[in-house]
C-alpha cells in the first residue's frame, strides 16, 4: 500500500474506477494502469487476462509492487522474475503461488529497472541503509504477460518507509516515461539476453556480471531450483533440473523474440558433473555459455 500511494503521488492519474477484479487508476499521458486488488497477488492467477477482459485493453506486461520478507531482516530494494520451474510434481499448485514446473516470461525492463534502482538509491542517499539486490526466480502467480516483482524489504519498518517507496516511484516514472521523458527498456527485436544458473537466492555472481555488461536479462535460477538426482556419466543426470532449464529458456525466448539468449553459470556453486550436465543440456537447445571475463 505504501508503494501504491507513492506511485499515485506522482500525479497525472485518473480518478479511481471500481471493477470486479480491483480498483483502477489510469495514467493521463501514458498507457499505464495502476491496479489495486484485494487478493494476495502471488495467487492472482490469470489477472492479466481478467484485466484485458474487464477493461477492454491489451496487457503488454505486469510490474507488481510488493513487500519483501526475509529472515535476515536486511533492508533491501529488490527485483525479480517469477515462476517455480524447478518444483515437482509439475502442474500442481505451489505453496507460494504459481504452478510447479512453470516459469512466467520476464519483463524486458528487468535490466534497466535494476540499474535505475541502483542509481536512484545512491542519489537518494539510501544506499547506506538499503541493499539493492536481484532475487532469483520464485513464487507465483501464473500470468501470460511478461512480469517482474518490484519490492521493498525486509520488515515492517522498511515497508512503511516513504523515502524507500519514493525511490521505486521515481524509478518507475523514469523507466515508463510517466513524467514525459523517453520510455526505457522497450525490446527492439535484437540484442543479447542473459539467463543465470546457480548460486544463492540473491545471485551475487550474476549481479556482478550484469553490472559490468550491457545486455538484457531473463530468468535467474538458484541452485535450489536445479535439483539433480544422480551423476550418471553415460547420459544427462535425472531429476527436475533439465525441465527447469528448458522452461526458463522457453519463457525468456518468449519475452525476447529475435534475441540471442546466452547463459552465465555460477560455476563454483556446482559440482563438476552438474556443471558438465548443464553445459551439455544448454548446447543441445542452442544456448551459448559465456563466462564473466567474456562480458
Amino acid at each position: 500500500m505504501n508503494l501504491h500511494r507513492a506511485v499515485l503521488a506522482l500525479g497525472s492519474w485518473s480518478n479511481a474506477e471500481d471493477y470486479s477484479h480491483g480498483i483502477l487508476h489510469r495514467h493521463n499521458e501514458k498507457e499505464v494502469h495502476l491496479l489495486l486488488i484485494e487478493q494476495l497477488h502471488i495467487h492472482a492467477d490469470a489477472l492479466d487476462k481478467l484485466h484485458e477482459k474487464n477493461c477492454d485493453v491489451i496487457v503488454e506486461e505486469v510490474l507488481v509492487l510488493s513487500r519483501h520478507s526475509s529472515k535476515s531482516g536486511i533492508p533491501s530494494l529488490s527485483v525479480h522474475t517469477i515462476g517455480v520451474p524447478g518444483e515437482v510434481p509439475h502442474g500442481e499448485p505451489a505453496f507460494a503461488g504459481g504452478l510447479k514446473g512453470l516459469a512466467v516470461p520476464p519483463s524486458p525492463r528487468f535490466s534497466v529497472l535494476f540499474k535505475k534502482l541502483q542509481e536512484e538509491t545512491i542519489e537518494s542517499g539510501l544506499a547506506d541503509e538499503f541493499d539493492v539486490t536481484l532475487e532469483t526466480t520464485h513464487h507465483g502467480p501464473v500470468l501470460s504477460s511478461p512480469t517482474l516483482y518490484l519490492e521493498i524489504g525486509s520488515t515492517e519498518n522498511e515497508w512503511n518507509r516513504q523515502d524507500a517507496s519514493y525511490v521505486w516511484a521515481k524509478v518507475l516514472s523514469d523507466v515508463l516515461g510517466l513524467a514525459g521523458g523517453k520510455e526505457m527498456g522497450c525490446w527492439p527485436g535484437h540484442g543479447d539476453v542473459m539467463i543465470g544458473f546457480g548460486g544463492g537466492h540473491y545471485a551475487p555472481r550474476h549481479t556482478a556480471v550484469i553490472n559490468q555488461g550491457n545486455f538484457w536479462m531473463g530468468h535467474l535460477l538458484a541452485n535450489y531450483a536445479l535439483q539433480f538426482d544422480d551423476s550418471n556419466s553415460d547420459s544427462l543426470p535425472s531429476g527436475p533440473w533439465l525441465h527447469a532449464v528448458k522452461e526458463v529458456v522457453r519463457a525468456t525466448r518468449e519475452s525476447y523474440p529475435g534475441g540471442l539468449i546466452f547463459a552465465h553459470l555460477d560455476r563454483k556453486s556446482f559440482k563438476g558433473w552438474q556443471r558438465s550436465a548443464l553445459i551439455n543440456a544448454l548446447n543441445e537447445i542452442g544456448v551459448e555459455i559465456r563466462r564473466g571475463k567474456d562480458m
